[in-house]
């Protein structure tokens, strides 16, 4: 997984916390994998989790993986400014890649407005095999 660094706000210390772990991790976790993981940091209620996520989600530093109910570090200090997210989830070692998708964008809200809607955002989840577990069954 590529992190960038943001120049992140100030942060709580639950924020900074929970916005560690996500960084650190290998691949996505739920809420309760971050609680997991930061018990013995002091964070001991789902609560403390939630409200820690909803603030970075605000922020842009984190992105929520509806399909697989979990959490991601944003990989792209710019993804603000989109309103498309893209995401490449491998179904074998579960790594996610945020991908920058401006041509798909652009179509995508052609496509929207030709039907008389205005996109204000949307996220895309790709599921399939990453470069890595492809070489691995070759």
């Amino acid at each position: 997984m590529n992190t960038h660094q943001h120049s992140t706000p100030e942060l709580t210390k639950n924020q900074g916390l929970v916005y560690d772990s996500l960084s650190h991790a290998g691949g996505p976790l739920s809420a309760y994998a971050i609680l997991d993981d930061l018990r013995d940091h002091g964070i001991r209620a789902p609560l403390q989790v939630y409200r820690a996520l909803d603030k970075l989600l605000e922020m842009g530093l984190v992105h929520r993986l509806e399909s697989l109910n979990s959490f991601v570090a944003c990989q792209h200090p710019d993804c603000d400014a989109r309103a498309t997210m893209l995401f490449a989830i491998c179904s074998k070692c579960s790594c996610v890649s945020e991908l920058a998708g401006e041509d798909l964008e652009a179509q995508l809200k052609s496509l929207a407005a030709s039907d008389g809607f205005t996109v204000q955002a949307a996220t895309i989840e790709l599921r399939g095999i990453c470069s890595a577990c492809g070489q691995s069954a070759a």
